[in-house]
């Protein structure tokens, strides 16, 4: 029976051990989260925003270097029919840049953009806005002219578009005027059509881009030229044109 008596020194001994290890514990604890504390943990990286489009770089390439690269291009099929690649022209320091959609027959012949019947018709705005052709820079998605006059095709436009990019960023223009559906889709990278795209501006890597209608359009639907003007003249107010 006095086996199951206890005692109170062993008691106490017990109750001794059992505070020192608590005791012991809690100092380890408290070691664990100071570390964790100062430790230099990795910063979690922020929620990237959706990137900008990319601003047009401004290229060291001029025109005459843009012009050498392209050479005797055979870049697509279109060479096999050509007369003449149709390179563009006009000032190489331009504010305004106007973007058609490619060569006719006239183009081809003379290897000079929009000097057809559409071409007259441009170079008549260009005047109205009190400018020459000389002041401003004249080019065209496409630099040969597709069989029959038909639409760019999608190989031709990837084949030449990267040129028109140079073209641009070594101009440095502060406006485009894409003339058609053709140029404003291409260089907007979008599938609207004309009628939604024109009247205001879009942002083109920078440069501000006015869509309208191309002058061969014109052409077959005089009543347009109206809108034309409208879009021309919201251009000339940019430029700070009276």
């Amino acid at each position: 029976m006095s086996a199951l008596v206890p005692d109170p020194a062993a008691e106490l001994r017990q109750i001794v051990s059992s505070l020192r290890e608590y005791a012991e514990g809690e100092k380890a604890s408290r070691r664990r989260l100071s570390f964790l504390r100062s430790a230099s943990l990795p910063a979690v990286p922020p929620a990237e925003a959706a990137a900008p489009a990319a601003p047009i770089p401004r290229g060291k390439q001029t025109l005459e270097d843009i012009r050498a690269e392209m050479g005797d291009c055979r870049r697509c099929p279109l060479a096999s029919t050509r007369r003449n690649l149709v390179f563009g022209e006009g000032n190489p320091q331009a504010k305004l840049v106007f973007v058609g959609e490619a060569p006719g027959a006239d183009e081809d012949a003379q290897g000079r953009p929009f000097v057809g019947r559409a071409g007259q018709l441009l170079t008549r705005i260009i005047e109205a806005m009190k400018l020459k052709r000389s002041d401003v820079y004249i080019c065209n998605i496409l630099k040969c002219r597709p069989p029959g006059n038909r639409n760019p095709e999608a190989p031709e436009i990837a084949a030449c578009e990267p040129f028109l990019r140079k073209q641009i960023a070594a101009i440095g223009p502060e406006f485009v005027c894409a003339l058609g559906t053709f140029a404003a889709k291409t260089l907007l990278g979008t599938e609207s059509p004309i009628t939604v795209l024109r009247g205001r501006f879009h942002d083109y890597r920078g440069v501000k881009l006015m869509p309208t209608y191309h002058p061969a359009y014109l052409l077959r639907n005089p009543g347009a030229k109206k809108m034309v003007w409208e879009d021309v003249q919201t251009i000339m107010r940019e430029l700070g044109m009276p």
